[in-house]
Protein backbone atom coordinates (compact mmCIF):
# COMPACT_ATOMS: atom_id res chain seq x y z
CA UNK A 1 0.00 0.00 0.00
CA UNK A 2 1.10 3.62 -1.03
CA UNK A 3 0.47 6.28 1.14
CA UNK A 4 0.45 9.81 -0.43
CA UNK A 5 1.97 12.74 2.15
CA UNK A 6 0.03 15.38 2.36
CA UNK A 7 0.13 18.84 4.62
CA UNK A 8 -3.75 19.70 4.71
CA UNK A 9 -5.50 23.00 5.85
CA UNK A 10 -8.07 22.32 8.67
CA UNK A 11 -8.88 26.04 9.86
CA UNK A 12 -11.98 26.15 10.98
CA UNK A 13 -13.08 22.98 9.14
CA UNK A 14 -15.65 20.54 11.05
CA UNK A 15 -14.08 17.60 12.68
CA UNK A 16 -15.60 15.42 14.80
CA UNK A 17 -13.48 13.03 17.24
CA UNK A 18 -15.22 10.19 18.89
CA UNK A 19 -14.32 9.05 22.35
CA UNK A 20 -12.45 11.55 24.90
CA UNK A 21 -9.98 9.67 26.49
CA UNK A 22 -6.23 9.59 26.62
CA UNK A 23 -6.49 8.33 23.07
CA UNK A 24 -8.18 10.74 22.09
CA UNK A 25 -6.27 12.95 23.56
CA UNK A 26 -3.29 13.97 21.50
CA UNK A 27 -5.27 13.77 18.58
CA UNK A 28 -7.75 16.25 19.67
CA UNK A 29 -4.26 18.62 20.63
CA UNK A 30 -3.13 18.07 16.71
CA UNK A 31 -6.10 18.93 15.07
CA UNK A 32 -6.51 22.42 17.64
CA UNK A 33 -3.05 22.69 16.54
CA UNK A 34 -4.45 23.35 12.57
CA UNK A 35 -6.74 25.31 14.29
CA UNK A 36 -9.62 22.85 13.15
CA UNK A 37 -13.34 22.75 14.88
CA UNK A 38 -13.82 20.38 16.85
CA UNK A 39 -16.65 18.26 17.82
CA UNK A 40 -16.00 15.07 20.49
CA UNK A 41 -19.03 12.58 20.86
CA UNK A 42 -18.18 10.60 24.42
CA UNK A 43 -20.00 9.99 27.55
CA UNK A 44 -16.88 10.66 29.47
CA UNK A 45 -14.41 13.08 29.02
CA UNK A 46 -10.68 13.13 30.36
CA UNK A 47 -9.64 16.39 32.55
CA UNK A 48 -7.80 17.88 29.82
CA UNK A 49 -10.42 17.73 27.09
CA UNK A 50 -13.42 18.64 29.94
CA UNK A 51 -11.36 21.74 30.33
CA UNK A 52 -11.15 22.54 26.54
CA UNK A 53 -14.90 22.12 26.30
CA UNK A 54 -15.48 24.12 29.39
CA UNK A 55 -13.24 27.09 28.18
CA UNK A 56 -15.07 26.69 24.81
CA UNK A 57 -12.05 25.39 22.95
CA UNK A 58 -14.20 22.47 21.58
CA UNK A 59 -17.69 21.72 21.49
CA UNK A 60 -18.35 18.31 24.07
CA UNK A 61 -21.63 16.29 23.26
CA UNK A 62 -21.37 14.12 26.58
CA UNK A 63 -23.22 11.03 24.93
CA UNK A 64 -22.38 8.17 23.55
CA UNK A 65 -22.07 7.99 19.47
CA UNK A 66 -25.41 7.27 17.57
CA UNK A 67 -25.87 6.00 13.97
CA UNK A 68 -25.99 9.71 11.89
CA UNK A 69 -23.66 11.19 14.23
CA UNK A 70 -21.37 12.39 11.23
CA UNK A 71 -23.13 15.07 9.03
CA UNK A 72 -22.41 15.34 5.09
CA UNK A 73 -20.94 18.60 6.08
CA UNK A 74 -17.86 16.63 8.64
CA UNK A 75 -14.31 17.46 6.99
CA UNK A 76 -12.77 14.39 8.67
CA UNK A 77 -13.45 12.19 11.56
CA UNK A 78 -11.31 10.32 14.42
CA UNK A 79 -12.86 7.58 16.21
CA UNK A 80 -10.60 7.01 19.72
CA UNK A 81 -12.85 4.89 21.88
CA UNK A 82 -12.05 1.52 23.30
CA UNK A 83 -14.66 -0.36 22.38
CA UNK A 84 -13.67 -1.60 18.44
CA UNK A 85 -16.99 -2.03 17.56
CA UNK A 86 -17.99 1.51 17.75
CA UNK A 87 -14.60 2.34 16.06
CA UNK A 88 -15.37 0.47 13.23
CA UNK A 89 -19.01 1.55 13.05
CA UNK A 90 -17.77 5.33 13.11
CA UNK A 91 -15.55 4.00 10.15
CA UNK A 92 -18.06 2.15 8.22
CA UNK A 93 -20.46 5.88 8.35
CA UNK A 94 -17.76 8.08 7.42
CA UNK A 95 -16.49 5.86 4.47
CA UNK A 96 -20.25 5.70 3.45
CA UNK A 97 -20.18 9.69 3.45
CA UNK A 98 -16.93 9.74 1.47
CA UNK A 99 -15.62 11.35 4.94
CA UNK A 100 -11.95 10.61 5.60
CA UNK A 101 -11.67 8.63 8.71
CA UNK A 102 -9.29 7.64 11.58
CA UNK A 103 -9.89 4.64 13.91
CA UNK A 104 -7.29 4.99 16.33
CA UNK A 105 -4.61 2.01 16.76
CA UNK A 106 -6.65 0.40 14.43
CA UNK A 107 -5.11 0.72 10.41
CA UNK A 108 -7.17 -1.21 8.63
CA UNK A 109 -9.79 1.20 9.47
CA UNK A 110 -7.94 4.32 8.84
CA UNK A 111 -8.22 6.20 5.65
CA UNK A 112 -4.99 8.06 6.95
CA UNK A 113 -2.59 8.07 9.98
CA UNK A 114 -1.45 10.25 12.19
CA UNK A 115 2.34 11.35 11.71
CA UNK A 116 4.87 11.39 14.16
CA UNK A 117 5.75 15.30 14.17
CA UNK A 118 8.91 16.86 14.52
CA UNK A 119 8.08 20.91 14.86
CA UNK A 120 10.50 24.06 14.89
CA UNK A 121 8.02 27.03 13.89
CA UNK A 122 6.66 26.62 10.22
CA UNK A 123 9.10 23.53 9.96
CA UNK A 124 7.10 20.31 10.10
CA UNK A 125 8.49 17.26 9.66
CA UNK A 126 6.22 13.75 9.76
CA UNK A 127 7.70 10.22 9.77
CA UNK A 128 4.67 7.73 9.08
CA UNK A 129 5.57 3.93 9.07
CA UNK A 130 1.77 3.58 7.76
CA UNK A 131 0.72 1.44 11.26
CA UNK A 132 3.32 -1.01 10.88
CA UNK A 133 5.04 0.65 13.70
CA UNK A 134 4.72 3.55 15.49
CA UNK A 135 7.47 2.38 17.78
CA UNK A 136 9.52 3.06 15.70
CA UNK A 137 8.02 6.38 14.00
CA UNK A 138 7.99 8.20 17.76
CA UNK A 139 11.95 7.00 18.10
CA UNK A 140 13.33 9.17 14.97
CA UNK A 141 11.32 11.58 15.66
CA UNK A 142 13.18 11.76 19.18
CA UNK A 143 16.48 11.09 17.00
CA UNK A 144 15.38 13.90 14.81
CA UNK A 145 14.22 16.43 17.30
CA UNK A 146 17.84 16.12 18.99
CA UNK A 147 19.61 16.85 16.32
CA UNK A 148 17.73 19.58 14.93
CA UNK A 149 18.49 23.29 16.13
CA UNK A 150 15.84 24.63 18.76
CA UNK A 151 16.39 28.31 16.61
CA UNK A 152 15.54 26.72 13.12
CA UNK A 153 11.73 27.99 13.43
CA UNK A 154 12.97 31.40 13.92
CA UNK A 155 15.79 30.98 11.08
CA UNK A 156 13.38 29.33 9.13
CA UNK A 157 10.98 32.64 9.72
CA UNK A 158 13.45 35.41 8.75
CA UNK A 159 14.34 32.99 5.57
CA UNK A 160 10.80 33.60 4.27
CA UNK A 161 11.20 37.03 4.70
CA UNK A 162 14.70 37.00 2.33
CA UNK A 163 12.85 35.03 0.21
CA UNK A 164 9.98 37.04 -0.27
CA UNK A 165 12.57 40.35 -0.83
CA UNK A 166 14.04 38.42 -3.46
CA UNK A 167 11.21 37.44 -5.67
CA UNK A 168 10.49 41.41 -5.61
CA UNK A 169 14.04 41.98 -6.61
CA UNK A 170 14.88 38.93 -8.97
CA UNK A 171 13.22 38.39 -12.50
CA UNK A 172 12.33 34.71 -12.45
CA UNK A 173 15.14 33.16 -13.97
CA UNK A 174 17.87 30.39 -12.85
CA UNK A 175 20.02 32.55 -11.41
CA UNK A 176 16.93 33.61 -8.63
CA UNK A 177 16.68 29.81 -8.37
CA UNK A 178 20.61 29.31 -7.69
CA UNK A 179 20.55 32.28 -5.41
CA UNK A 180 17.35 30.78 -3.45
CA UNK A 181 19.05 27.89 -3.13
CA UNK A 182 21.88 29.25 -1.66
CA UNK A 183 20.43 31.21 0.93
CA UNK A 184 19.09 28.57 2.13
CA UNK A 185 22.29 27.74 3.16
CA UNK A 186 23.03 30.81 5.06
CA UNK A 187 22.58 32.18 7.86
CA UNK A 188 19.38 34.91 8.14
CA UNK A 189 19.39 37.34 10.62
CA UNK A 190 16.12 39.83 11.04
CA UNK A 191 17.81 43.05 10.95
CA UNK A 192 18.30 45.37 7.94
CA UNK A 193 22.20 44.80 7.75
CA UNK A 194 21.95 40.93 7.98
CA UNK A 195 25.12 39.91 5.84
CA UNK A 196 22.02 37.45 3.84
CA UNK A 197 20.17 40.34 2.83
CA UNK A 198 23.12 42.45 1.70
CA UNK A 199 24.39 39.24 -0.69
CA UNK A 200 21.15 39.15 -2.05
CA UNK A 201 20.78 42.56 -3.01
CA UNK A 202 24.24 42.88 -4.36
CA UNK A 203 23.11 40.00 -6.06
CA UNK A 204 19.56 41.83 -7.61
CA UNK A 205 22.37 45.21 -8.38
CA UNK A 206 24.52 42.55 -10.46
CA UNK A 207 21.18 41.12 -11.90
CA UNK A 208 18.61 43.94 -12.75
CA UNK A 209 15.31 43.54 -14.04
CA UNK A 210 14.45 45.08 -17.39
CA UNK A 211 12.89 47.93 -16.30
CA UNK A 212 13.31 50.06 -19.51
CA UNK A 213 10.73 47.55 -21.33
Amino acid sequence: MSLFPIFLKLTARPCIVIGAGNLAESKIESLRAADAQVTVIAPHASPAIADLAANGEITWHQREYAAGDISAGTFLVVTATDVPEVNRAVYLEATSKSILCNAVDDPPYCDFYFPSLVRRGDLQIAISTAGQSPALAQRLRKELNAALPLDLGPWLTELGNLRREVLQLEPLNEQRKHLLHDLASREVCGFDACPSRAYARQHALTNPRDGGK
